[in-house]
């Protein structure tokens, strides 16, 4: 049996670290009092397994790891250097890009330059929209757990929106957008802030499945960003996906099979109309979509791949 690594990390995006830590490892997960925005450790509704471990940043240099995974710039750039020993700073780093490139979509040089660091890109849009330099790229896409005990209904007509603090984020997440089709198509909107805009509000994580279950089909309005584990999640449990045909979202929806993707909102708002009257054929859709979802982001894959990583840069 291969040996357990020890993994040093950040709470950087906590549904992906949840996911993350299906892996047969232990993830030792950088915390601060009061757990500010990043150093959360294990910490919140999450439920987290035996293998998570909390470790307070004053402690980190005493511990002991076999790889080094950074998940976002300041982390990289600064933490390290904070709260690593010399010693701990030569171990195995691998550094998962989470997002598209913001400064550039093309032409943006990516601010890990390191031949000794392994480049991990969560779809293969990031990959080919970053410059990633000299530092050698694998691409995991995502993997999230199917939900135990809940199956899409659809039997309320409207369609659901999730994205946090949309009213914040602008454009990129797609604020716009969801604002004029909510003028033309019953829609409901959760996360951080969503209240802000008029919508529900943040739906716990492990809750949000069952309450995604019921709504006819989910809508991604965003532009521009990496492909959101709640589209995945959504797929997993069998709902229709309606969204933009952009970034990884193009390879991810097949037309009339799991859901609709376009570039042109008025044809998006047929669908949904198209939809909210056939419930049968959303049904349909949302059976294509899980289909997909189970081959392509299934748990097992995603955590097999974050094992070969590992095993790849502490061989």
């Amino acid at each position: 049996m291969s040996k357990r690594l020890k993994i040093l990390t950040w709470h950087t995006h906590g549904s992906y670290l949840y996911y993350l830590t299906q892996a047969p490892h232990d993830f030792y997960v950088l915390s601060k009092p009061d757990r500010p925005p990043g150093y959360g450790g294990k910490c919140g509704h999450i439920p987290w397994g035996d293998n998570v471990i909390d470790l307070p940043v004053d402690q980190a240099k005493d511990t002991q790891f076999d790889c080094i995974l950074f998940q976002d710039d300041h982390q990289y750039l600064q933490d390290q250097h904070l709260y690593l020993s010399e010693a701990q700073r030569r171990l195995p780093k691998i550094y998962i890009e989470h997002d598209t490139p913001r400064e550039h979509p093309t032409d943006m040089r990516h601010p890990v330059d390191d031949p000794s660091v392994l480049l991990v890109h969560v779809t293969h849009f990031n990959a080919l929209m970053w410059d990633n330099g000299r530092t050698p790229v694998r691409v995991i896409e995502h993997g999230v757990l199917e939900p135990k005990n809940v199956a899409y209904r659809g039997d309320l007509e409207r369609g659901l929106v999730v994205v946090n603090n949309i009213a914040t984020r602008g454009r990129r997440l797609g604020g716009d957008v969801f604002m004029r089709v909510r003028e033309q198509v019953p829609l409901d909107l959760v996360g951080m802030g969503a209240q802000d805009v008029g919508g529900i509000g943040e739906i716990q994580h492990d809750r949000l499945p069952a309450f995604a279950a019921q709504y006819r089909f989910f809508f991604n309005p965003i532009r521009y960003t990496s492909l959101g584990l709640a589209v995945i999640e959504a797929m997993m449990i069998g709902m229709p996906i309606i969204g933009l045909a952009t970034t990884e979202m193009a390879t991810v929806i097949d037309n009339g099979m799991s859901g609709y993707i376009d570039t042109d909102e008025s044809k998006l708002v047929t669908r949904m109309h198209d939809l909210l009257k056939d419930p049968a054929h959303a049904r349909r859709l949302g059976e294509g979509a899980r289909r997909a979802a189970r081959e392509r982001f299934n748990i097992e894959r995603f955590a097999d791949d974050w094992d070969k990583a590992f095993r790849f840069v502490t061989a």
